[in-house]
């Protein structure tokens, strides 16, 4: 294997390279019902500018409401491109014929209207919106919040209560010391890991830590006295001797309504919290992960041998990453390490996440896929899903690897408005128009083995013959090289309204929903979902259109809609998909969240 010192050209991680980190801390916490701090500052993030990635939040000084903010100049919209007549053959111009799958929960979540037992939220734009599903809870994360509901089933009578929340997603790592405690970074992600019945939450650290900058101490017996000079905790014993010298007094706070300073060296960080059970209120195996690249826009997925994390080291360079930790020893709360690769040249990547009981055989690759084009060299359109067979060596790192790119062909697209940051959807009663994330695959990847066969399902964001825009779906299926091919592919865009901002996943059955945003004039952005049967024509999302949430006001302060949203499966039967997205009510100044349940009928539950 490399050292880390061969693998860096000036201080520069080289593309392929593994570097390996070892967790700086982990440890057992107490429940997190038990940690009741509420939020006690603005909702945002402790960086500037480029330095939060595609997520900026708040800094102090801030309005905690994002429409308080003076709003931002308004772009022209995005010229609507040349398509190609292959493109075109696959959209779905007309909604399914088959009735729609109904509305079986919905509550709204985190943002405007929300309380809590910690109290109520507001938040700045754009939402970073992930959202997992155990046997008796639902669990929400928007930029630095987090909240956990009740779901009807055994334990609860109702869905929708809130049990937790809001509180700063750091008070899961409340008196873990470091840089997770002390800062509280936004674009946190949670997920169900199915197999283990764990929840994971993952935090990255958008602002430097400067070298020395936390110092831990080694864990100390509580029933031995601390080493000389050492301050005793609470329970500890304290040794002979003059104390140590206090450390110097801290700087003074920046002025109301500047930024703080951004440290220019050291590193960044990612925090990860692994439940000890199915119940997300309880102990957490809680970790501390150095970087030494930007960790923006993480995208867990779950593996059977790692939590699959990639994250882009900056909107300003054509660089991504894919880091695995060691989901083994995580779950049983042992030292662990993390593995990452470093890849160049390449769009956002998401790596597989298994959905269902159903696992992959042992030691089989991890899938990871990313979108062709790329935004910063004015490439937007493209014919091709790349991939790459990502396979971690936890005993010797140097067999860990990306093999890749492999290019899949399937009907061209073009990047809806042209990617990420463009003025793009219209609103009524305002020239404001709204971003659509459209240079990527969405969160997330799922993949799913139902009898016969495995499944990987992807959606992004594209423009359609009728001006608007659609939902390009995909399903690949794995061939006995475990490569992925094409298997169905179709654009979703009736009406020729805007259908952006997608998430998907597939059933036990193999059934495809996806919720997306829905809007253009005169309809105020809203949130949708769609579906197809396992036995249905190609293609075709077959079921009529449901709506979770009818928007009734535009946002007029920026054009950040949503850096993602989430579909997640519900475990408990292996049926119930969950979404989760944006939309403001009447009278609202900022986003609010709406979470809903479908269910597919020919998908039975206890089967």
């Amino acid at each position: 294997m490399q050292s880390r010192a061969d693998q860096k050209r000036e201080g520069v991680p080289l593309p392929g390279a593994v570097l390996v980190h070892t967790a700086v801390k982990h440890d057992l916490s107490p429940p997190l019902a038990s940690q009741r701090a509420s939020p006690d500052e603005p909702a945002g993030l402790e960086c500037e500018g480029l330095a939060c990635g595609t997520s900026p939040g708040a800094s102090p000084g801030d309005s905690v409401t994002g429409q308080e903010k003076p709003p931002e100049p308004i772009p022209p919209p995005t010229p609507a491109p040349t398509l190609s007549a292959a493109g075109i053959a696959v959209e779905q111009t007309s909604q399914g014929q088959r009735p729609a799958a109904p509305v079986l929960d919905s509550f709204d979540g985190l943002g405007a209207g929300f309380e809590g037992p910690q109290g109520t939220t507001s938040f700045r734009n754009p939402s970073d919106n992930s959202l997992a599903v155990g046997p008796d809870h639902i669990v929400q994360t928007v930029n630095t919040r987090l909240a956990v509901y009740s779901k009807k089933g055994k334990k609860y009578s109702k869905t929708g209560t809130v049990l937790y929340g809001a509180v700063a997603t750091k008070a899961v790592w409340a008196g873990f010391g470091g840089v997770c405690e002390a800062r509280n970074n936004g674009d946190a992600v949670v997920r169900y890991d199915q197999l283990a019945g764990r929840w994971l939450i993952v935090m990255p650290i958008f602002s430097r830590i400067a070298p020395g900058e936390f110092l831990e101490t080694p864990s100390v017996d509580r029933s031995e006295p601390v080493p000389p000079g050492q301050l005793a905790k609470s329970g500890q014993k304290a040794s002979a001797g003059p104390a140590a010298a206090p450390p110097p007094n801290p700087p003074q706070p920046p002025t109301p309504g500047q930024r703080p300073p951004q440290a220019k060296e050291g590193v960044w960080g990612m925090c990860y919290a692994v439940s000890t059970g199915s119940d997300p209120l309880g102990t957490y195996y809680r970790y501390a992960f150095e970087r030494t690249l930007f960790p923006d826009y993480p995208r867990p997925a779950v593996w059977t041998d790692g939590y699959y994390v990639p994250s882009s080291t900056g909107d300003d360079v054509i660089q991504k990453h894919t880091c695995i930790v060691d989901r083994a020893k995580m779950l049983l709360g042992q030292p662990a390490t993390e593995q990452c690769i470093i890849i160049d040249g390449v769009n956002f990547l998401n790596n597989a996440d298994i959905d269902g009981q159903k696992a992959p055989s042992a030691r089989t690759p991890n899938i990871m896929m990313a979108a062709g084009g790329t935004q910063l060299k004015n490439v937007f359109d493209d014919d091709g899903i790349f991939y790459w067979k990502v396979h971690v060596d936890w005993n010797n790192p140097a067999n860990t690897k990306a093999d890749g790119p492999v290019k899949i062909k399937v009907a061209p697209y073009h990047y809806l408005c042209n990617g990420q940051l463009s003025s793009c959807v219209p609103q009524p009663n305002t020239d404001r128009r709204l971003d659509v994330q459209g240079d990527k695959i969405m969160q997330r990847l799922v993949y799913r083995k139902i009898a016969g066969h495995e499944s990987i399902v992807a959606a992004h964001s594209v423009a359609t013959q009728g001006g608007g825009g659609g939902v390009r779906w995909y399903e690949f299926r794995l061939n006995k090289k475990r490569d992925p091919e094409l298997y169905q592919q179709g654009t979703y865009a009736p009406e020729g309204f805007y259908r952006w901002m997608p998430s998907i996943t597939m059933d036990k059955q193999g059934d495809v929903g996806v919720g997306y945003s829905f809007g253009g004039t005169p309809n105020f952005a809203g949130l949708r979902f769609a579906a197809r049967r396992a036995s249905d024509t190609r293609g075709r999302l077959t079921l009529h259109e449901s709506v979770l949430a009818t928007g009734e006001a535009s946002q007029t302060n920026t054009l950040r809609w949503e850096d993602y949203t989430t579909t997640a499966m519900d475990p408990s039967d292996d049926c119930t998909f969950w979404y989760v997205g944006d939309y403001l009510k009447a009278g609202d100044t900022g986003y609010r969240t709406r979470i809903g349940s479908f269910r597919l009928p020919n998908c039975k539950v206890g089967r």
